[in-house]
């Protein structure tokens, strides 16, 4: 037990190191890129976990690295890392597609109503499909619609062999404040989520809703720093009936025009406030975690 508990403390630690590193790592790379022109700025990325309305010109192509780091539980030692790949590709103006495979790493302790578990596994696929009503470039803000709808065969949460079907609904708006200076996003997100867990033959369904909005200035061309606040409910059912547990995040975040087809992103979101159903404490760490990490890197051609 207590080697375990030395190894998933280790883990984290590991975590935490890699997102300080990685958030240098940027910070770095950004200011000694070489800035990239006024029109080539895309908003989708420019703000961190929260997502802005464009999708590329038509015809545009792009693969995409994600790697998710979330870190702290209510109790034990707790770290999962997700690394996704993702290909997309813009149909038309208005229209994009996109496909992704994810990988993950769980390292649990002692967590309560967790098992103890070290691993890495296929976590799953997904697709995506984005629709944007309003084009900022002519219209006061842009809007753009995503359905994400995924496959998993390991919990993202618990790392437990599972089949998950679910999906994720993200209305994107955002707009320019100060041309080519300050921008501002918001995001309303419903994931609806079916889960068989093999171990206790049982389904259960759930779903989250959230709401988040952010600001990012350009602080040299090419170059934006960014905070977010997101807002998210957890649901013991497809609808809104019963209340699971609630969390709100607050975090800084960067992005980086690294050249004509390279960009690269980094944020990070910290837990100042949440409840869970039925349990004492000022933060909901059972259904949320205390820490989300996000790094991102695109090649566009």
């Amino acid at each position: 037990m207590e080697l375990r508990t030395r190894h998933a403390h280790r883990d984290a630690t590991r975590c935490c190191r890699w997102a300080r590193a990685l958030l240098l790592l940027c910070l770095v790379i950004a200011w000694s890129a070489r800035p990239a022109r006024a029109a080539d700025i895309e908003t989708e990325h420019l703000f961190g976990f929260t997502i802005g309305s464009d999708i590329g010109g038509k015809g545009e192509k792009e693969a995409e690295s994600e790697t998710e780091a979330r870190l702290g539980k209510n109790g034990g030692s707790y770290a999962a890392l997700s690394q996704q790949l993702e290909a997309k590709n813009t149909l038309t103006e208005n229209f994009r597609i996109a496909a992704s495979a994810v990988f993950a790493y769980h390292g649990i302790s002692n967590v309560p109503d967790m098992d103890d578990r070290r691993q890495v596994a296929f976590e799953g696929f997904s697709f995506e499909a984005g629709y944007r009503f309003l084009d900022r470039e002519h219209s006061p803000v842009g809007l753009t619609f995503f359905v994400e709808p995924h496959w998993n065969r390991v919990d993202d949460i618990t790392g437990e062999p599972v089949v998950n079907y679910g999906g994720r609904l993200t209305l994107a708006l955002d707009r320019e404040l100060v041309a080519r200076t300050l921008f501002a996003a918001v995001n309303v997100l419903y994931v609806p989520e079916v889960t068989h867990f093999a171990a206790a033959d049982a389904w259960m369904r759930q779903a989250t809703l959230g709401l988040s909005g952010a600001v990012a200035a350009q602080v040299r061309e090419g170059i934006f720093v960014g905070a977010e606040l997101r807002a998210l409910r957890l649901y013991d059912s497809l609808a809104f009936g019963s209340l699971a547990g609630q969390a709100l995040f607050v975090g800084p975040s960067v992005y980086a025009r690294l050249s004509e087809h390279w960009w690269a992103s980094f944020a990070w979101n910290a837990q100042i406030a949440g409840h869970a159903a039925d349990r004492p404490g000022a933060l909901d760490l059972l259904n949320f975690e205390r820490h989300q990490f996000m790094a991102r890197a695109g090649y566009q051609f």
